[in-house]
Formats: structure tokens, sequence, C-alpha cells
């Protein structure tokens, strides 16, 4: 890597720094990195989180972003990408959880898979099933520290893939006994559909698209591991959060997971 890309690179890392320390998004930092160049946004993304680790916070797993067509057609991109989870992020089924905590939220219903044991890059559909312990139904809350989500691939990458939080289920399943790619999800906000899907829009099966992680991963160095939680990617159109508020994603044959937003809607600047 050269003197001016690493630069660049710190640039963008103290860009998005300065908007969760500020709590104001930011301009977008593919004037810096370019729109192309997914190396270095993803060095973007380890330099935050490396620094995120050495101050205390923890690993947990990772998540898939942008899976499904209807998410990239929101947001103008044409690939899936991904980013890790840190353990302050995780909240089980019906957490209150803070809105203050985000700067422009929005929510999808997605599947998490825990793994029972380690995933190589070479990994296959039946490779991931054979190394889930169990599924969970999931709501992630995505959340960007690019002023007005104007962003691009790069973009996303290097803040972690636009992470926020998680909020996972408590009813386990056997990945084997649900028709992944065919089961439908309706997510609901004050009893009313607000988002739907299906699995098969997640990169044509939820498992397909943890084990196309587990091959990016590995190749950057950083391969799946047993105990890990992976958020295989939403299943319908992201929903935006701007008041406190419930949110509940109902899953066919999986179960449900519940969210409360609290707090008041000035809790966090947003643009």
């Amino acid at each position: 890597m050269n003197a001016r890309v690493d630069a660049a690179i710190d640039t963008a890392v103290s860009r998005l720094n300065r908007a969760e320390r500020d709590r104001t998004p930011v301009q977008p930092v593919r004037d810096l990195i370019g729109e192309d160049d997914l190396d270095a946004a993803y060095e973007v993304q380890r330099r935050i989180i490396e620094a995120k680790v050495a101050s205390g916070r923890r690993i947990v797993g990772r998540k898939i972003g942008l899976t499904s067509v209807a998410v990239q057609r929101q947001l103008g991109v044409d690939r899936p990408d991904f980013g890790v989870l840190l353990d302050d992020m995780v909240y089980g089924d019906r957490a209150d959880v803070p809105l203050e905590r985000f700067l422009q939220p929005r929510v999808e219903g997605e599947v998490a898979f825990v793994l029972g044991a380690d995933l190589p890059g070479s990994a296959t559909v039946v490779d991931v099933l054979r190394a889930t312990d169990f599924v969970l139904p999931a709501i992630e809350v995505v959340d960007s520290r690019v002023a007005g989500w104007d962003i691009r691939i790069t973009d996303t990458v290097a803040d972690n893939a636009s992470s926020g939080a998680l909020v996972l289920g408590t009813r386990p399943r056997e990945p084997a006994e649900a028709d992944l790619a065919g089961l439908g999800l309706v997510l609901e906000h004050g009893g009313e559909p607000v988002s739907t899907g299906v699995g098969a829009a997640c990169l044509g099966s939820p498992a397909v698209a943890v084990a196309w992680l587990a091959g990016e991963v590995a190749r950057r160095g950083a391969p799946l591991r047993a105990g890990e939680v992976v958020l295989a990617g939403a299943w319908g159109p992201m929903v935006p959060v701007t008041a406190p508020g419930s949110y509940l994603a109902r899953f066919e044959d999986i179960g449900e997971v519940r969210v409360n937003f609290t707090g008041g809607p000035d809790g966090g600047k947003r643009a």
C-alpha cells in the first residue's frame, strides 16, 4: 500500500469516527478512497474495528449486507458486503433499544446462523448447514454515519457495512428443519406490514449467503470460527425508524422477534 492510499484510509477512518463521536453524519468517504477500491474500504473498516476491540469491545460475529436486490436498489449498489458484529450491538428479543445510539436507523428482518464449527474459505452450502448449531429469527438495525445514506459500495464497506445493532429471537431451529429459501417474512410496525420478503431474496438462500461470506472473510485473513453469530442478510426492503415504537418480524416456520425503540425523536442528530 503506497503512502497516498494509506493517508486516504487514515482520513476516512477519522471522518467516520468523528461522525460517531459527534453524533452527526458526515460526507461520504468515496472522495478519499474511490468508488471501487474494496481493499481500501475493508482496510478502513478493519482499522475502525481494531481500535474498538483495543478499547475493550469484543467481536461476536459477522454480518452480510446488501444481499437483497430490493435493498441494493434502495442504496444504488450491485453486490453484497460484510461487516463485524461487536458484543455491545447485541440485544435480546423484546429489548428496549435507545434511538439515541443511532444516527439514521433502519430495520431489516434476517436470520442469524450460530456456528458450532469453523468454516473454511472453501465452504459449500452443505458445509454451512453442517457447521451451524441453530438459526434464530433476527432484526438488524442498520445505520449509516454518512449523511442522508448517500452511499456507494466503498462507503458502506468502510462504515462496517452500515452496522448498528441486532436483536435476536430465542427460539432456536435446526437449519435443516426449515426451507430457508422458501420461507416468507413480514415485518410489522404498529400491527401493520411495512416490509415483506422471502429467504430466496438473500442471494438465493441465507445458507448461500453464509457460504459466500466464508470465502470472502477467509480470503481477507479472518475466517469464520465456531461460536460466531452470522447475520445472513435482509429478506426484504429496509424500513426507516424515525420515532420510538415497536417492530415485529414474523418468519414462517422459524418464529418471531420484536424490538422496542425508546427515546425522543431528537435523541440523536439525524440527517
